[in-house]
């Protein structure tokens, strides 16, 4: 039996990490030293569209890509800029956000509501081709 489910996992993240509001993100979204991170599957990508700008980061590899000493390491996590994790609903994003934040990535938050509150909000998307 599980002693914890997602809900209070995710709740206990955003206790810990910044919680930022679609209507927030969109503000910052152009801001050069602010990253928009998509951690969503690519085939969420092909299916709903992507934020124009946005940095896609399979949720599997975040960690690895992250960390300066993996062989899977990229340098653009090393830049200093604030990251920002978002997903389809804001759930996975509060997760991988604490994770990141608990390796010491800083500064680092995660948009509630996420891709289906940016779509909502009227927020630009792009189609995503199928490779």
């Amino acid at each position: 039996m599980i002693t914890k489910g997602v809900k209070q996992l995710c709740a206990e993240a955003e206790a810990v990490i910044e919680t930022m509001t679609v209507a927030e993100v969109m503000k910052v979204k152009d801001d050069p030293n602010v990253e928009l991170i998509d951690i969503r599957d690519v085939r969420e990508l092909w299916r709903d569209g992507a934020i124009p700008g946005a940095w896609h980061v399979p949720r599997g590899m975040l960690e690895f890509w992250v960390d300066p000493e993996s062989p899977y390491a990229k340098e653009r996590f090393q830049s200093g800029k604030k990251f920002i994790i978002f997903c389809a609903g804001g759930l996975r994003s509060a997760l991988a956000g604490l994770a990141v934040h608990q390796m010491g990535l800083a500064p680092v938050a995660h948009m509630r509501g996420g891709f289906g509150e940016w779509k909502a909000a009227g927020g630009p998307v792009e189609t995503v081709e199928q490779k």
